[in-house]
């Protein structure tokens, strides 16, 4: 059974940093790029960013120069790394896994993990 774990989330102030961490089990990932969505409160989900097995990268508009996703192979593990956070960055961030090579603004993905909370106040 796949599993995606996150890690990470917290409360921070505005400008503040957080580095999210998604370890995945249950299969291989070798084929599946892995990726981050947030939904906040009355909110749709969004696409945050995504990053293939061999670390092609791509972000949102939003998060583009503040967030950098990385991932370790070896581990299946994938990172958010948020500097220069902001109040509307407030959300749920979800982990996500998709058997794709393709990174781009993703609609869905094929593995999501349970979510964690980011609360960046103002």
């Amino acid at each position: 059974q796949v599993q995606l774990v996150e890690s990470g989330g917290g409360l921070v102030e505005t400008g503040g940093s957080l580095r999210l961490s998604c370890a995945a089990s249950g299969r291989t990932f070798s084929n599946y790029a892995m990726g981050w969505f947030r939904q906040a409160p009355d909110k749709e989900r969004e696409f945050v960013a995504a990053i293939n097995w061999s670390g092609g990268s791509t972000c949102a508009d939003s998060v583009k120069g503040r967030f950098t996703i990385s991932r370790v192979n070896a581990k299946n593990t994938v990172y958010l790394q948020m500097n220069s956070l902001k109040p509307e960055d407030t959300a749920v961030y979800y982990c996500v896994a998709k058997n794709t090579p393709f990174i781009y603004a993703w609609k869905t993905a094929d593995y999501w993990g349970q979510g964690t909370q980011v609360n960046v106040s103002s």
